[in-house]
């Protein structure tokens, strides 16, 4: 790593003015090759930091690459390519009556920097999503794929190289501690950190950045079935929210059941059984679970076990007798991430989407869905649980800001 990393980073986001989005488009497409050309390099770098982990550990899934990862990659790469600039957009456009022609338009933000875990496929989103929306990026990914982020951060540089491009267009910081406190000081040099990841390491950027932060990443979702519920919906969806990848923010934590359907909540966790689902139930969910959900993956809920991120094959459940009750549980321990209801209540549903407070509000699909790429949007960074100026899935729009231009005749100010 360049010990002047710092003004490299900040030297590489001003050249990239100069670039036009057709160079761009090229280095994503050789990238995109050159993952498929570099699969083996990228697996063996990746072998070494699984050795290091338990394969019992749900992380060990967001670790992993393979060869049909690396596929998926290189495809969502082409996508990212193939996605209109976001750079010189005509957000408002106006002329005063003095004659002053005023427009805003976007621009990169020009270096943006990403603290992640365990995820080295974030390292080829960031990059692609950055370029594409012409920024500089800083990555600061975790120890525990550190060798797979250097193999990664390598070819890139190469693909750089090879495009007459500066190849401090990306950096990655060494995966020690003292890194992240320098990076978090770095004001002179970051324009928005934004950190990926659980709620710790989220806590821990909001309290020590002395850099603008976009939250991203802690996820305690929820899924209400109310008493209209249709309950061959229900199933599918819960299935698919909690075991189709726990370890992601968009996973469900917490089933809330409307107390007019709790007689058939064990026909909506049925399917779990097979995934061996670890359920806590309040009181009410707990005596109607009783003998119906096996022994051995059925406990008595704590007041730890609600607004917990999970993370792992776990599921709280909470029993209400309204609507009301619902949001107001959401409320006090969602994350704002994303939220669902299923419901064949029209009411119901304009009630929920209206009243609760979260990125994402689903009605009667499953929360998996809270990704840049189901939404149309290639790649993402993350996704965003604050109000300011993002909110939900992070992808190319989200990270340009704008400036004002504004054009004259000679005009001067009285």
């Amino acid at each position: 790593m360049n010990p002047n990393w710092k003004q490299a980073a900040k030297q590489a986001s001003r050249s990239l003015s100069f670039v036009d989005n057709a160079s761009i488009n090229e280095v994503l497409l050789r990238l995109a090759e050159q993952i498929l050309r570099s699969t083996p390099e990228i697996l063996s770098a990746n072998s070494k930091d699984l050795d290091r982990m338990d394969p019992s550990d749900p992380m060990y899934d967001r670790l992993k690459l393979s060869p049909e990862r690396l596929e998926n990659i290189a495809a969502d790469i082409r996508q990212v390519a193939a996605l209109p600039s976001p750079l010189g957009k005509i957000l408002h456009e106006y002329t005063r009556p003095n004659g002053l022609r005023i427009k805003k338009i976007s621009v990169p933000f020009g270096v943006i920097a990403v603290i992640y875990e365990a995820r080295p496929n974030v390292t080829f989103d960031v990059f692609a999503l950055c370029l594409k929306s012409g920024n500089a990026c800083i990555l600061k990914g975790g120890s525990s794929a550190q060798e797979s982020n250097k193999a990664i951060v390598e070819i890139i540089r190469l693909v750089l190289k090879a495009s007459d491009l500066n190849p401090d267009i990306i950096t990655l910081l060494p995966a020690g501690h003292e890194a992240t406190e320098e990076l978090l000081r770095a004001s002179d040099t970051v324009d928005a950190l934004i950190p990926r990841g659980g709620k710790g390491l989220i806590n821990y950027v909001r309290q020590h950045a002395q850099v603008p932060i976009i939250e991203t990443g802690a996820g305690v979702c929820h899924t209400f079935f109310d008493a209209s519920g249709d309950i061959e919906k229900g199933k599918a969806i819960i299935l698919n929210a909690k075991t189709r990848r726990v370890s992601v923010c968009n996973a469900l934590d917490c089933l809330i059941v409307h107390k007019e359907r709790l007689h058939e909540v064990h026909e909506l966790v049925r399917n779990l059984a097979d995934k061996s689902v670890l359920i806590y139930a309040d009181a009410a969910a707990y005596a109607e679970l009783h003998g119906k959900y096996p022994k051995e993956l059925l406990e008595k809920a704590s007041q730890d076990s609600f607004g917990c991120e999970f993370l792992d094959y776990k599921m709280a459940i909470k029993s209400v007798s309204s609507l009301f009750e619902a949001v107001e549980h959401i409320t006090q321990y969602g994350s704002k991430h994303s939220e669902c209801i299923i419901s064949q209540d029209p009411e119901s549903i304009r009630h929920f989407i209206t009243s609760v407070d979260a990125a994402c509000v689903y009605s009667n699909a499953s929360t998996a869905f809270t990704d840049g790429g189901q939404f149309g949007f290639g790649a993402e960074i993350g996704i965003s649980t604050q109000k300011l100026h993002a909110r939900g899935p992070m992808a190319l729009p989200e990270l340009c800001s704008y400036k004002w231009i504004i054009s004259g005749d000679g005009q001067v100010r009285e």
